[in-house]
Formats: structure tokens, C-alpha cells, sequence
């Protein structure tokens, strides 16, 4: 996932927009006027739903997202723009239909339990003009975009007519189309690359009950026939993902612990529409999302994910490899600035760790213990020379990194060629500067630029420097 953190893929989404609303409050008694809560409201707070849903899961991941649909000429269609606007996605694509109600889903909340919900929406199908205008702005920009997502939540939107111009257009740009359908009847989505309904959803649109691997293949199939996919598929909550494009594979998941599985679908198909549109095969895709959504449903209400919580979940999961934690510069201050938007206490340290030891190992887990998240800046080899003479490194930059990044205690290792790792923290601005205790009472480098400095001291008798003596002399280390 390493190439992940660069990467700004353009996806556009089609599809029913909502405005998820909620009223917060407490409940203290019960009304004289009839045998109903009185809540007293002390907040409010809004976010996009439905398709919305979807766009906010790529922004989190970063990609570039151009959306279409039809909403109403109203307060609410004004508001849901305004939403849009603010994460960064222009409404050119919104065709404005007289008449029409924007979906507003208001829930109210009261210590924590959704006590009423109330809706004010369209859910006729969208008429001739809009269908037109939707088809009509998709061509307009589909050469500039990498994939196309139809995310269809019944609300009228993702009509016969807008399913198969907008099929047909991806086609004739060879673009992939990804499909959240909706309803029983999927033969609209003909030409898709791939749908991603669940195993209930699949059932409805098959008549094939699926209940072992036997009736799971044969829904596979039958929605790839039926549909004319490139790749079928099925997502299996907890059991994961399964496909079918020459034959059947399963990809499992692993939930630490399932809080709510609210979003989790836009989870996936945004994950996948994301590591497919950046070349990735439909078998590393599928995984991929699988991670994501296993991030969501770790979180209450619609959540999103980003790059940094799937290289987490992996890594806790052990399925990451020491390549995955090297980051480039580049990389390392994206990720350090996404870590501390969620929170996290960034540990920086740095050195050349040549020949790795327990004063080594040591050290690492104290500057690890002070924060959440540590990062390695490594002596390139021509840094080491200028600093150590020309016999060393012992060990080259690419050995050296790749034995860090195994360390349970480090999370990312970045190398810098420079005598000083000064642009590093400059640029990465650490919560936690972490030295060596022979640092006491001297100017540390970069100090100016980290919340706060802390000094770690060293193991006794263990250094690089004392193991190749050792070794030279051919006694015991």
C-alpha cells in the first residue's frame, strides 16, 4: 500500500445524495400533552449520506471525487451543495429538478438512543430533463476520470435510462463502472464491471438462497450472466468478499470488534473503485477493501477510513511486510500530518543503526513508549560515511531499513542523505523529539520544531562501534 499515500485517482460518483441530520439532547420527562419524551435539544449536527456516504470515504482515502445527480431547487439542495463544497467537490454535476424534495433523514438522539426519525425526500424516479442532464454532464468528464462509481440507494436517482447512458459512456472511454445496486431487479446494471450487493441483497436479486459455497457460486454466476459483469461479486460481512470472474475465490476478514455496520457497503465499493482505479488487480482490491471495511465497523455511526488506519488494522493483523512501513520523504510528511489529524502522538528519532543490538532495540521501545506513533529517520550509506568514515556502513541503507521496519516498537522508517535530519522534523513536526542520553545539555538538532524533547539513555557497553571491535578480535559479543 506504500504507493497508496501518493496517489489522487479522479472517481466519479453518481447517485442519490442525503443529508444525514441529527438533533442531540436529553430526555428528563415525559410530555403533559400526551405520553411522549419531551427531548431537550442542545445540539445539532449534519453530515452527507447516501451517496455522500461515498464520496466522504474516497476524500478520506485521497482521492479526487466529481459527483452527478438530481436534487431539489431547494434549502436543503442548497445546503447538501454547501457540504459538497466544503470537502472540496464542485456540484457542477447536480442537476437542479423543480419540485423535487432533497433527502433530509433527521434523527433525533436522546442519551445516546435514536428515539425518532423523520424523513423529508423524493423517491419518484427522476424525470426526462434531469436523466438527460445527469447522461449528458458524465460524458462531459468521463476522459478525465479513472473510475465510476453508481451508487443507487432506490431514491429515484440511478434510473434504466441514467444506468445504461452512463454504462455505455464508461465503456466507450474503457472505464471500469462499479455498481452499489438496489431492488431486485439488477438487469439495469447490464455492462457493469462489477455490483457489490450483500448475500441478502444477492438472494433477493437471484432467487438462490445462499447458505454454503455451492449456492454462493451459483448466485456469482448467475449475477455475472444476467448482468454481463467482467467480475462478480458478493460481500459476506463478517466472511468477507467473495468473487467470481474464471472462478470462485474468498476473501475472509477479520473484525476486531463490530460496533456498527452502518456504511460499511460505501466502505467497500469506495475502497475497491480506489485500489482498482490506481491498477491494482480485482485480487489485491478485494483485500484491500475487506481492510477498510473491518476499520469501519469498528466505529459507531457512517464512518470513513483512511490510508493510515488500513496500514494500522494490517499491521496489528500482521499481514503488513517491513516494505510497507519504508516510506519516502514525501510519503512520511503526507502520513504525518493525516496521523495527527486523527489524534495520534507522533515519536520521531533518528541515527544509522548499523549493526543492530539491544542498546538499539532498547531505545526504540522507550521513544515508542511515549507516543502512539514512531518514526525512524535512517542515515542514507553517503550520510554514514560522512559521519562514521569510509568503512562504514557495515550494512546498507536498504538491509538497515528493512530490519527497522520488523521492529514490533517501529512504525515508519524514512532515509535522508543530508549530515542532519533537520528538513525531516522541520517538515514531520513531531509531538516528541526522542535522543540519546549523550545529548544532555547540547544543541539537538530540529528541537526548535517538536512539541517537546526527551532524552533516552543507552545501554551500557552496546554499540556498533564495540560489536565490530569485538567481532575484529574474534571475542564473544
Amino acid at each position: 500500500m506504500r504507493a497508496f499515500h501518493d496517489a489522487h485517482p479522479h472517481i466519479l460518483v453518481i447517485g442519490d445524495l442525503m443529508i444525514d441530520h441529527y438533533l442531540w439532547g436529553g430526555c428528563e420527562r415525559i410530555s403533559p400533552e400526551a405520553p411522549v419524551q419531551v427531548v431537550d435539544i442542545s445540539r445539532e449536527t449534519t453530515v452527507l449520506g447516501g451517496a455522500g456516504n461515498v464520496i466522504n470515504n474516497l476524500i478520506s482515502l485521497g482521492a479526487h471525487v466529481s459527483v452527478a445527480g438530481a436534487i431539489g431547487d431547494d434549502e436543503n439542495g442548497e445546503e447538501l451543495q454547501s457540504m459538497l463544497s466544503a470537502i472540496g467537490v464542485n456540484g457542477n454535476g447536480l442537476i437542479k429538478q423543480a419540485g423535487r424534495k432533497t433527502s433530509k433523514k433527521s434523527r433525533i438522539i436522546a442519551s445516546n438512543q435514536q428515539i425518532l426519525r423523520y424523513d423529508k425526500e423524493s423517491k419518484e424516479s427522476i424525470d426526462k430533463t434531469s436523466e438527460r442532464g445527469i447522461v449528458s454532464y458524465v460524458i462531459d468528464v468521463i476522459d478525465s476520470c479513472d473510475i465510476v462509481i453508481l451508487s443507487d440507494y432506490g431514491k429515484g436517482v440511478i434510473t434504466d435510462a441514467v444506468a445504461k447512458g452512463i454504462i455505455a459512456a464508461a465503456k466507450a472511454a474503457g472505464k471500469k463502472v462499479l455498481v452499489d445496486p438496489k431492488g431486485k431487479d439488477y438487469r439495469k446494471y447490464r455492462g457493469a464491471y462489477l455490483l457489490t450487493p450483500n448475500k441478502k441483497e444477492a438472494s433477493e436479486a437471484t432467487g438462490i438462497v445462499i447458505n454454503d459455497d455451492k449456492s454462493l457460486k451459483k448466485a456469482l454466476l448467475n449475477l455475472k450472466e444476467t448482468c454481463d459483469l467482467k467480475c462478480s461479486m458478493i460481500t459476506l460481512s463478517e466472511d468477507g468478499i467473495a468473487i467470481y470472474d474464471q472462478n470462485m475465490r474468498r476473501f475472509p476478514t477479520v473484525a476486531k470488534e463490530v460496533f456498527d455496520v452502518t456504511g460499511a457497503g460505501d466502505t467497500v465499493i469506495a475502497s475497491l473503485s480506489f485500489a482498482l482505479s490506481l491498477g491494482l488487480g480485482i485480487d489485491e482490491a478485494a483485500p484491500f477493501a475487506n481492510h477498510a471495511a473491518a476499520v469501519v465497523v469498528g466505529k459507531i455511526g457512517s464512518a470513513t477510513v483512511t490510508l493510515g488506519e488500513i496500514d494500522a488494522y494490517e499491521s496489528s493483523l500482521h499481514q503488513s511486510t517491513s516494505e510497507m512501513h519504508i516510506k519516502t520523504k514525501e510519503e512520511i510528511f503526507i502520513l504525518a500530518e493525516r496521523l495527527k489529524q486523527e489524534g495520534k502522538k507522533v515519536v520521531f528519532t533518528n541515527g544509522c543503526f548499523d549493526i543492530l543490538h539491544v542498546g538499539h532495540v532498547k531505545y526504540l521501545q522507550e521513544a515508542k513508549s511515549y507516543g502512539d506513533v514512531l518514526i525512524v529517520g535512517l542515515n542514507s550509506d553517503s550520510s554514514v560515511r560522512e559521519l562514521k568514515g569510509p568503512s562504514r556502513p557495515v550494512n546498507s541503507e536498504n538491509d538497515r531499513a528493512y530490519i527497522l521496519a520488523a521492529l514490533e516498537s517501529v512504525d515508519y522508517v524514512v532515509l535522508f542523505s543530508e549530515e542532519t535530519p533537520h528538513e525531516l522534523i522541520k517538515n514531520i513536526i513531531p509531538d516528541i523529539l526522542v535522543k540519546g542520553g549523550d545529548y544532555e545539555g547540547k544543541n539537538v538538532v530540529g528541537a526548535e520544531f517538536a512539541g517537546e524533547l526527551r532524552l533516552v539513555k543507552f545501554v551500557d557497553g552496546k554499540s556498533t562501534t564495540a560489536t565490530i571491535e569485538k567481532i575484529n578480535k574474534g571475542t564473544s559479543c
